[in-house]
């Protein structure tokens, strides 16, 4: 016979079931999967079916287990509860799931260079799958070269600068993760720039590093944005020195920046603060145009361009964030690849476009952030090009 576990005035509580147990939750985008084992003692007839409920009342029901809970807020941490259902009521209610915080799952890779033309073309990948990219919308303009990095909340993304038929330019880009659509203005840098490596905590954004101007005037200038408004750059530091084609990654306290022209050097900032980058460590080789991305703990720069033997790397090397060190020989991408740029959720590094051999591909490749290995084809973008930027909402600063 079921316990008298019934939850509510009215119901037959002795035939009604025992509750579910071992209510887990995982977290999705704006929404968690919760899992549950059944009840042995089911009370008075079969269970007809399962309410899955979050602490702040946002539920969904279900046949058996998982079910998924929709309609949640990214970045905010939820538990939940299971009910199971008969012809005679409700059970009580199963003991309280651990906390689960759902994240925007999404990588978004935007403008660059197709056929050597500049594009306006965002495209977008769910980071946990595997799969080809999906069309997002459109920049405001056609650009290559915009920020190289994960620049973003768990609900906004935010590039900046890059280069269009009419030379670099100043403009900061905003979009919606969660959404599709075309950019938006956000505002201004303080100056024209291109090429620059990005990175963020949950609220504010730097960039550092790239094209200033225009030609060869190569720039060691940081400047920030607070993500959740709309407004001007303002100057943070300065980078150890000037750069062409720079990369970031990071937790939510430092961002990593690998910025300087044929060099092995590696250096970081407190990005809640202002003021001038430090030395972190140096990589594996001299190298440029690497596509960075990490989890909150460890971080992952891919390919680039090296000056000797083949030049297009294939080779990834990771750090660990919260110290300083050099970096360590993580395994290969597919192929030998330039100026691409890269997505990264809690678990995994995805790597896209770039140049093999100064063609052009839409090449998507990944690997697992916590372990070391060579890279898996993941899927394509929907066009070939380099020189792209991105930015992804679940990046090592917002897990």
């Amino acid at each position: 016979m079921a316990k008298r576990t019934g939850g509510f005035i009215g119901q037959d509580g002795i035939n009604a079931p025992d509750p579910a147990t071992g209510v887990t939750g995982t977290a999705g985008g704006a929404q968690a999967t919760v899992s549950f084992t059944a009840p042995t003692n089911v009370g008075g007839s079969a269970i007809t079916g399962y309410v899955a409920t979050s602490n702040d009342g946002i539920g969904a029901t279900g046949s058996s287990s998982p079910i998924t809970v929709t309609g949640l807020t990214n970045g905010t941490s939820y538990t939940f509860n299971v009910w199971a259902i008969n012809a005679f009521g409700y059970s009580a209610p199963s003991d309280v799931s651990g906390s689960v915080t759902p994240i925007n799952n999404r990588g978004i890779f935007i403008g660059g260079y197709v056929s050597g033309v500049e594009s306006n073309v965002m495209d977008y990948i769910t980071i946990s799958s595997s799969g080809n990219a999906t069309d997002f919308g459109d920049l405001i303009s056609a650009t290559a070269s915009v920020s190289n990095g994960a620049a973003a909340s768990f609900t906004r993304g935010v590039v900046a600068g890059g280069l269009t038929s009419g030379g670099n330019i100043n403009v900061i880009q905003y979009v919606t993760i969660a959404s599709t659509g075309n950019a938006s203005d956000f505002g201004d840098m303080t100056n024209v720039y291109a090429s620059m490596g990005s990175h963020s905590s949950g609220t504010r954004a730097v960039y550092g590093g790239g094209l200033k101007n225009a030609g060869s005037n190569y720039n060691n200038s940081i400047e920030y944005i607070t993500i959740a408004s709309t407004g001007d750059a303002t100057d943070f530091g300065d980078l150890l020195s000037d750069s062409q084609f720079a990369s970031a990654l990071g937790s939510s306290t430092r961002a990593v920046f690998k910025s300087q022209n044929d060099s092995n050097v590696i250096e970081y900032i407190t990005i809640a603060s202002t003021g001038n980058s430090t030395d972190f460590g140096d990589q594996t080789q001299s190298i440029e145009a690497q596509a960075a991305a990490s989890s909150s703990t460890r971080g992952l720069f891919g390919g680039g361009y090296v000056t000797s033997g083949t030049n297009f790397s294939n080779v990834i090397s990771y750090i660990t964030i919260a110290s300083t060190g050099n970096a360590i020989d993580f395994g290969d991408l597919t192929q030998g690849l330039n100026s691409g740029s890269a997505v990264s959720d809690s678990t995994k590094y995805v790597r896209g476009g770039g140049s093999i051999s100064g063609a052009a591909t839409n090449t998507l490749d990944s690997v697992t952030i916590a372990s070391t290995g060579n890279a898996s084809d993941f899927g394509d973008l929907t066009s070939s090009r380099n020189r792209l930027g991105c930015t992804c909402g679940s990046h090592g600063g917002l897990q």
